[in-house]
């Protein structure tokens, strides 16, 4: 979305955040002419994709959780191959229930292992069938969603105590649409994600996002925050921040979850996956990480490996936001604030934390592309961008 600013041809354009909106942003709107200023407050750039070597291993360390790269959009991925080698990765996640391990997303072998039964896919699909709730009415929670997809015993088992660690409320109080996001296989594929193209950057994300703002149009600044910038200054904007810290949190905060990281240097191999859910709400944490095997190519060369508990918590004022609740407040707020935003001259707010939206790293590329299309239009014509406003 953006506000209705008037562009004066000839001047920098400020980008607040370095992560992959604003650098596809960035990069874009350098390679028509324009002098990019990119500035963020940490000290890398990368936003929560951020990869660095662990000082003590060497392993390649996912500093902010998991990332993987999946995409069918042709487009993105010849953007993201431009500026770095994309090495071919298979996303396999286990859950650990009990004193069990099964295999996510729920697919045939984690229905038979669960059940303790031999299923054929048609005797599967039937078998959930019968367990699955057939309430008339359109499922309005995660809770209903779940119920109707998978059935009592496998949310109550894989689901139910996972969900209330992540998000911190009832599954009851989330949207249905959160369940989308996890398929319910009749195979024994568990390849976690379907899209055509997977991978990881063999130098880690990090080093692919310099590369997009590696062009002579474009300077970086970190550990430099937007409240120490004249936007004035500038002929235009684009934010990336959070939507509610733009404008002071005068309407009030919108709900965020934060994560707690715990590392910890193991004899390698540990767990012997890249990543191991634990579902079980006595549990205080909601997954282990093991980095190396995000980058098989090398896993094999470490003798010590890094694991990384994640605890899941409500985001207070200092704490880094990752992922947008959404409940009914946060969304009446939300309307609030893009109104404000619609009538805010000069700026664009664009990326996960400007659009107050959950974005695979695809989807931000993407849309980047959407707004930086956008604002160039407006700039060649010589006239004010028009509002922007991606669907919520």
């Amino acid at each position: 979305m953006a506000g209705a600013g008037r562009m004066p041809q000839g001047k920098t354009i400020l980008v607040v955040g370095a992560g992959f909106s604003g650098a596809v942003i960035a990069r874009k709107l350098a390679e028509r002419g324009h002098r990019m200023v990119v500035i963020d407050e940490r000290g890398h750039v990368g936003g929560n994709c951020h990869t660095a070597r662990d000082p003590d291993t060497g392993v390649m360390m996912h500093v902010y959780g998991p990332h993987i790269f999946h995409t069918d959009d042709a487009q993105v991925w010849e953007f993201i191959t431009r500026h770095c080698e994309m090495m071919p990765y298979r996303h396999q996640v286990k859950a650990r229930v009990g004193a069990q391990v099964y295999a996510l997303p729920v697919n045939l072998h984690t229905i038979n292992q669960f059940f303790g039964l031999a299923l054929s896919p048609a005797e599967a699909r039937h078998f959930i069938g019968m367990r699955a709730s057939t309430a008339p009415q359109e499922p309005l929670s995660f809770e209903d969603q779940a119920l109707r997809f998978i059935g009592p015993e496998l949310y109550q088992a894989f689901f139910k105590g996972y969900t209330r660690k992540q998000w911190g409320v009832a599954p009851a109080r989330l949207p249905a649409a959160i369940l989308n996001r996890l398929p319910l296989r009749y195979t024994y594929d568990d390849n976690y994600f379907f899209h055509r193209h997977q991978g990881i950057p063999r130098a880690g994300y990090t080093a692919a996002v310099c590369s997009i703002l590696d062009h002579p149009g474009i300077t970086v600044h970190k550990q430099a925050r937007a409240e120490e910038f004249d936007l004035a200054e500038y002929a235009h904007t684009v934010y990336t921040g959070p939507l509610d810290r733009f404008f002071r949190h005068r309407l009030g905060r919108l709900g965020y979850r934060t994560l707690q990281f715990e590392h910890e240097v193991v004899p390698a191999p540990c767990q012997g996956t890249a990543v191991m859910n634990y579902c079980d709400e006595n549990v205080p944490f909601t997954r282990i990480t093991e980095h190396m095997y995000f980058a098989p190519w090398e896993a094999d060369r470490f003798a010590r490996s890094v694991i990384t508990r994640e605890y899941s918590a409500t985001a207070g004022p200092d704490d880094i936001p990752y992922y947008p609740v959404r409940l009914l407040d946060d969304k009446a707020l939300l309307g609030r604030y893009v109104a404000l935003a619609r009538q805010t001259a000069g700026v664009t707010f664009a990326g996960r934390l400007g659009n107050y939206a959950y974005l695979d790293m695809d989807v931000a590329i993407r849309r980047a592309f959407d707004v930086a299309d956008h604002l160039l239009d407006a700039f060649t014509d010589h006239r004010q961008p028009a509002p922007f406003v991606h669907p919520m």
